[in-house]
């Protein structure tokens, strides 16, 4: 279950992938597709600051907030029949 840290409320448009970046900010960029010239240059939409913590995943939610779960690690190996 994900654990909300900032209520940002953004709305998503098709052709851009939304993301929190290195300084805890809700930003956008655009997609690439093939044969298409984008610029790579990130866009900021919400200044959150979020302090990161090592062994999160941080993403935006469905609702457009910024939320983060723990990372799944040392899983175990599938026994042998």
């Amino acid at each position: 279950m994900a654990e909300v840290l900032h209520k940002a409320g953004i709305k998503r448009q098709s052709g851009w992938l939304y993301f929190v970046d290195k300084k805890g900010n809700a930003a956008r960029v655009q997609m690439a597709r093939k044969g298409v010239k984008t610029s790579k240059k990130q866009e900021v939409l919400v200044k959150a600051g979020v302090k990161r913590v090592a062994g999160f995943l941080y993403f935006i939610d469905k609702k457009g907030n910024i939320a983060r779960t723990k990372m799944a690690r040392g899983r175990k190996k599938a026994k042998k029949r």
